[in-house]
């Protein structure tokens, strides 16, 4: 019976969720030509009918400790699943991501991404892209915008602790805001296809003030994000 229960729940989500997300997507793209305001009401409208759907649809619960703080600072995500990425704008008011350079061709998500205020991370291109990514991460900063990133590259299982990649102590040393690392367990739950009921946690450590060693600022927000791993 739970299993019955289970594949009903995620074909119900695919259908229902993805179905208006692209109408969503769609009149997003084509609204930013005209106006960048109505490409952040389509991102935000988006997370937040993403959550509905994982309540209500999936079964999924969602509890938040602790919270973002008011003026720009670096969050430092675990990056177990998809579920955080487009939980952000639900989270955070006007977060700045730091978003994979491949994501931008999907049709209609670039453009929205664009006007929404994101910076691109293209990993082949070395210190050239950490000068761009620094430029436009100390622009977002001057605004006062949250910026996400996450630190260890990309998915990973739930309990696994990969290292950091190298970028995150360039952008901590040359950005010089505050780093909020944030711990999430969505992957035990938040499969890449079949989603599980349940409770997903999101955890907001410590501030990390700047001016650190590299060292010290790359092992707190190590630990700090994967403390839900234990």
């Amino acid at each position: 019976m739970n299993l019955l229960v289970t594949i009903f729940r995620n074909i119900a989500f695919y259908l229902i969720f993805y179905s208006v997300a692209a109408v969503m997507v769609l009149g997003g793209g084509l609204g930013s030509v005209f106006h960048r305001q109505i490409a952040r009401s389509a991102a935000d409208t988006w997370s937040n009918w993403h959550r509905w759907c994982c309540r209500w649809l999936l079964g999924i619960k969602v509890v938040q400790e602790g919270g973002p703080v008011e003026g720009a600072a670096l969050y430092a995500f675990k990056h177990e699943s998809f579920f955080e990425a487009i939980d952000l704008p639900h989270i955070f008011d006007g977060p700045v991501p730091f978003a994979k350079e491949e994501l931008y061709r999907i049709p209609g998500w670039g453009r929205i991404a664009n006007a929404y205020g994101s910076v691109a991370v293209a990993r082949d291109q070395g210190a050239v892209m950490l000068r761009r990514m620094i430029t436009q991460a100390k622009g977002f900063a001057a605004d006062g915008r949250p910026m996400i990133i996450f630190p260890e590259g990309t998915r990973t299982p739930h309990g696994s602790r990969p290292a950091l990649q190298a970028g995150f102590a360039g952008l901590y040393k040359m950005i010089g805001v505050r780093v909020i690392p944030v711990a999430v367990n969505s992957g035990e739950l938040y499969h890449r296809f079949w989603k599980r009921s349940g409770t997903i946690t999101i955890r907001f450590g410590e501030i990390i003030e700047p001016g650190l060693p590299r060292a010290e600022a790359e092992r707190l927000v190590h630990e700090a994000i994967n403390a839900l791993n234990d």
